[in-house]
């Protein structure tokens, strides 16, 4: 068991790793009750330690082709696998997600899909069909959302709220994606279905030449227009949560979701630069989203729409 001041060293950690690696998950975190929001701070400080490790980046920028894919995998496994049994590991992010583990009954499904993710990548593995595209975007983003719902509290037998948390982990990876087009193909990959450029008549590898952007924009809408749909889905999933929680969830929505809002607003124009969020945009969805946690009881009878991509059991 650790003491209060190794906890407190880990959810400082934490804190400095998210406020670095997502602006928009750093203030939309404020909004927790302290114990959500430093269990929330220690479960993506791990996440974001996998994610760089098996991407060889740096919180999230500098992604590099890695030559030793299947070791660094194997060892987010094993690590992963003595945060879950109570061992500390010496990695602060690791130790940091046995707190978490040790406080929330976290399951470990949800954490071996995560990896099972990045193992995709590592596989160099590419989505042929838009089914194919959620699957992955449930692995690397659908899986997280169901480990913060327990991290808010949400009972982990609770099988259709965390349907609605996967729902909003797809709507935030659908808008990396189409946000990151360019900063993939940089690095060798591409998560647009073959399916999608082929119907487009772009050849694969080809898409971000010039002469396909038009056709590149439309498949780009089509990434923002399948987040909203997630991303309203997920709001069915707040009435399960506290107000604070319920909040700091609807913040990150709206601004999250503005991602691919703006990338589709811009067309052709959407990868000249880096699509951000400014920090009014980001007070004004906290104080929209404060509003509509007050009101989220009337998502309480939306069924969850049966087209929508379902999460495996």
């Amino acid at each position: 068991m650790r003491s209060p001041h190794q906890r407190a060293v880990l959810v400082d950690g934490a804190r400095r790793s998210i406020a670095r690696g997502s602006k928009s998950f750093a203030a939309a975190s404020q909004l927790f009750d302290r114990a959500t929001r430093e269990r929330a701070w220690l479960l993506y400080a791990w996440c974001r330690a996998c994610d760089d490790v098996a991407d060889g980046q740096d919180h999230g920028h500098g992604m590099t082709r890695v030559d030793d894919a299947p070791a660094r995998i194997a060892r987010l496994r094993a690590m992963t696998d003595a945060a879950f049994a109570g061992e500390l590991t010496g990695e602060p992010a690791f130790d940091g997600l046995g707190i978490v583990v040790a406080e929330t009954g976290l399951p470990k499904r949800f954490a071996d899909d995560l990896i099972d993710g990045f193992q995709l990548d590592a596989d160099e593995w590419r989505p042929r069909s838009e089914a194919d595209l959620y699957r992955y975007c449930y692995h690397v983003a659908g899986a997280v959302g169901c480990m913060m719902a327990v991290v808010m509290g949400v009972d982990p037998a609770d099988e259709a709220t965390l349907d609605r948390a996967c729902d909003l982990g797809l709507a935030f990876q659908l808008s990396n994606i189409a946000r990151d087009i360019e900063e993939d193909d940089r690095a060798g990959r591409c998560y647009l279905p073959v399916e999608w450029l082929v119907e487009m008549d772009m050849p694969p590898g080809q898409h971000m030449k010039p002469p396909y952007r038009p056709r590149l924009s439309v498949l780009a809408r089509r990434l923002a227009e399948r987040a909203a749909l997630h991303e309203e889905s997920a709001r069915g999933g707040t009435p399960a949560l506290s107000y604070r929680s319920a909040w700091a969830v609807l913040a990150a929505a709206g601004i999250y979701g503005d991602i691919a809002r703006r990338v589709a607003e811009r067309g052709d124009h959407a990868w000249d630069h880096r699509v951000t969020t400014s920090k009014r945009e980001k007070a004004a969805w906290i104080a929209r989203a404060g509003v509509q946690a007050a009101g989220r009881g009337r998502y309480a009878d939306a069924p969850r729409d049966p087209v929508l991509w379902t999460r495996p059991r």
